[in-house]
């Protein structure tokens, strides 16, 4: 059982991880993004939420094969729900200004689990909820 520091302590520790991602993307530190997930991490894009990429390489491999863009990634309503010292769930709304005639609405359904490295994405599900 985990006392309410330690699960405090673990909500910003998950809800970090979100706004390190969303910064990381945004200035295209490939490696640093793929080293946010677990070894065998799995992920989906928003925009392909039935294409799972899993593992750490593929991730990194996936992120690297983009053509160059700009973005910014805002990331909101973070939750985070522990569910043990060394797993946890959370949910995040997101939106995605490319450059393009209109940004990208969505959100991220996230797993973390604990790792020697500190908190990392188990799985980090991303999905389109509409176009503005």
């Amino acid at each position: 059982m985990i006392n309410e520091d330690e699960r405090r302590a673990i909500e910003a520790d998950c809800a970090r991880l979100i706004a390190l991602y969303a910064n990381l993307n945004d200035a295209a530190r490939w490696e640093d993004v793929a080293a946010l997930y677990a070894a065998d991490g799995l992920m989906t894009r928003p925009t392909a939420p039935d294409a799972p990429i899993v593992g750490r390489e593929a991730i990194l491999a996936a992120f690297q094969s983009r053509p160059p863009r700009t973005t910014r990634h805002v990331c909101s309503n973070v939750v985070i729900d522990v569910e043990s010292a060394d797993a946890a769930r959370g949910t995040s709304a997101m939106l995605l200004f490319n450059g393009g005639p209109a940004p990208l609405v969505g959100s991220f359904h996230d797993r973390f689990v604990r790792t020697a490295q500190g908190w990392r994405f188990a799985e980090r599900r991303g999905t389109l909820l509409f176009q503005t």
